[in-house]
């Protein structure tokens, strides 16, 4: 018989025919029976052994994967089709993984959890990180069921203090849209497609295994939007993301880990840190429309429960009023993709802007399933110069910060989850101030004095690493659902270290900083003594998806009305912002070669037919530094004096400027078009 893994026990059972042959002891008084009947009982006896190890070791298997695997395509009409068959492989603690190269390594896990891999249904639910985390084929509650999870900062979105070897080969780039276009410039070195090495090698299928062996269950993954698409000058390169997005998809599905799907990157951006053309709305609510189609099949729906639709928006910027009209739009078409209720579709998270939580309390009641995530960072908040390699009052080493940590984000945190509904740290790190290189931006560095301390970790002593785990592990008990930031540093190019040690988990988890086992966080806040008023489990029923349908209040409907009639922070009249039409083919996402096969396309709702958003015909550049179009005319920001002048340019063609109307404007500013 072939071997065959528990998933239950983590461990590895050989199960082998037994040889039906037995050695008589010369020395046994066995002369009075006949050999006939000695054998016939040795073969039964036999049998009856092999009898009770297959129950023991099959039945097990066969509850937790097969059956389930059955029911993953009869629950959710995955339209696989398949059932468990010879394919199907599986295993736990100590069981050896061959990658796609044909390198192998060891599966370590000590928390009961188990892979499972079936390439005749790749879309099976069964796998299940650990054993106090749901698998996938179960629901996630929120009131019970707590998320400890990491990011993949800089695997789809670069990001300097990530990677700084590649920033480091381009002095002029500071962001990812300057890395592109310097990198379309060498052509020598490979030219924008050396984005796609970076792609295949920074995550591997080895780091999921690495996390789910680290007691971890959820997976942050920040995605551009030109994973779907680019337009006009725009230099990223399109597309080539979302290839490896799925195939890290597909690890993270094997490894039982579920995913918060983050669009990090919307056109023009949403705070100014990585883009550098305007901001458009209708554009960013198509690419949501486009992600949710693809994260609301069946086959994807459990493994992405959550939607991050737009990462660290500038509300103060944007306008409080402008920003809950937007999301209240984009909550009725993703909505109106998915359906309504727990299981329908992902939670929408939204951020907090760094306003504060207590400001978003009663948004948009009577929605379905709006979450709210927030990034608690002490490092962006001026040089706290407290060591941590000290005892604090409880006389454990980290100084001021685990009580601070506690203080600072556990009760407004759990205010939020009362008062908001389900509340998630998005982001977060293990330092309490700004050192690291890049950290800052690539022309920037820290002034705190201890940034040579924290940024040798091959040099931190016992008391260093316990300070600061015990900062990480308030932190992550103030949060209950947290997501670290981030999984992986890169190292420098000039110094072949890495240089921004406490906000990687991986290099915090090897080398002592961070917890072995993320439960150990629990209680953490109490014994420092934070006071508060816990939260009791209980959500709103519209919290957390237990509704047909949603109970926004009219009055909400019309006060947030889309588009909205005013915008903040503008610098032309609502009439000349620039506007699209839905005439295009739809950017439909794929979920690889063979996932036609299975029957999966890449788009949930058939009735969604409306078209792709695309320029106004007849204008070559739609939205260009200081040029834009509307339905009509296309428009560009000229100097006129101290201020600034809208020119209609009537031919729509950018390079044909004919001077018609003249529109005086106020004094210029950075234009944060929504």
């Amino acid at each position: 018989m072939e071997s065959l893994r528990s998933s239950t026990t983590g461990s590895q059972v050989l199960l082998k025919t037994p040889v039906a042959k037995e050695r008589v002891d010369e020395a046994t008084d066995v002369h009075d029976v006949p050999w006939y009947r000695r054998r016939v009982w040795v073969v039964l006896f036999s049998l009856f052994a092999l009898m009770l190890v297959v129950l023991a070791v099959v039945l097990p298997v066969y509850l937790t994967i097969i059956k389930a695997h059955k029911d993953h395509g009869a629950n959710l009409n995955s339209g696989s089709g398949s059932s468990a068959g010879s394919s199907l492989k599986t295993g736990g603690n100590g069981t050896v993984i061959t990658l796609e190269n044909g390198t192998e390594f060891t599966y370590i896990n000590e928390f009961g959890g188990f892979w499972v891999d079936d390439p005749s249904d790749p879309y099976t639910y069964a796998a299940q990180p650990n054993s106090w985390t749901p698998p996938l084929n179960t629901t996630w509650d929120w009131s019970k069921d707590h998320a400890y999870g990491v990011n993949f900062g800089g695997l789809f979105v670069l990001e300097p203090f990530i990677t700084p070897a590649i920033f480091q080969r381009y002095p002029t780039a500071v962001d990812e849209y300057s890395l592109s276009t310097a990198m379309r410039a060498d052509e020598a070195s490979g030219g924008i497609n050396q984005l796609e090495d970076h792609y295949k090698t920074f995550i591997t299928e080895q780091d999921i295994a690495e996390i789910a062996g680290a007691g971890l269950n959820w997976l942050r993954i920040p995605i551009a939007f030109w994973a779907i698409e680019t337009w006009d000058d725009e230099p990223f390169l399109e597309k080539v993301s979302w290839t490896y997005m799925v195939k890290v998809l597909g690890w993270a599905r094997k490894y039982g880990l579920r995913v918060c799907l983050d669009l990090h990157a919307v056109p023009g951006s949403q705070n100014g840190s990585r883009r550098r053309l305007s901001p458009n709305a209708q554009r960013t609510l198509y690419y949501f429309r486009v992600l949710t189609e693809f994260i609301s099949q069946p086959e994807y729906r459990n493994l992405v429960p959550v939607f991050g639709i737009v990462n660290e928006a500038l509300v103060g910027i944007i306008g409080m009023d402008e920003i809950t009209s937007f999301y209240l739009e984009a909550h009725d078409m993703i909505r109106n993709i998915t359906g309504f209720g727990e299981g329908n579709g992902p939670y929408i998270a939204i951020h907090d802007a760094f306003l504060g939580l207590t400001v978003w309390n009663g948004f948009l009641q009577g929605s379905d399933r709006i979450m709210m995530d927030q990034h608690p960072y002490f490092s962006f908040g001026g040089v706290f110069e407290d060591p941590i390699a000290t005892e604090a009052d409880d006389g454990l080493p980290g100084g001021i910060w685990p009580k601070r940590a506690c203080d600072s984000w556990g009760p407004s945190t759990n205010d939020s989850q009362k008062n908001f509904g389900v509340t998630i740290s998005g982001e977060f790190a293990a330092s309490p101030n700004d050192c690291g290189l890049f950290l800052h931006g690539v022309n920037a560095t820290s002034t705190d004095p201890q940034c040579p301390l924290y940024d040798d970790y091959r040099n931190y002593n016992q008391t260093m690493k316990e300070g600061i785990q015990n900062f990480a592990m308030a932190s992550m008990n103030a949060f209950t659902h947290w997501f670290f930031w981030t999984w992986k540093i890169g190292p420098s190019a000039v110094s072949g270290e890495i240089e921004t040690p406490l906000w990687s988990y991986q290099l915090g988890l090897r080398n002592g900083w961070l917890p072995k086992d993320p439960r150990q966080v629990e209680g953490k806040c109490a014994k420092l003594g934070t006071v508060g008023d816990p939260f009791n489990g209980t959500y709103e029923a519209w919290q957390t998806g237990d509704v047909t349908t949603d109970s926004i209040a009219a009055t909400s409907r019309d006060q947030f009305v889309w588009p909205p009639t005013t915008l903040s922070n503008i610098v032309v009249p609502m009439s000349l912002l620039p506007t699209y039409t839905s005439t295009g083919s739809i950017a439909t996402l794929t979920a690889g070669p063979t996932a036609s096969s299975f029957g999966v396309d890449g788009w949930f709702d058939d009735k969604d037919t409306v078209g792709g958003v695309v320029a106004v015909q007849g204008c070559t550049k739609p939205l260009v530094g200081s040029h834009w179009c509307t339905h009509k005319f296309c428009w560009m920001l000229r100097p006129f004096g101290s201020d600034f002048a809208v020119i209609r340019i009537h031919t729509c063609l950018l390079d044909v400027e004919e001077e018609e109307e003249w529109h005086p404007m106020m004094q210029h500013r950075s234009a944060n078009l929504v």
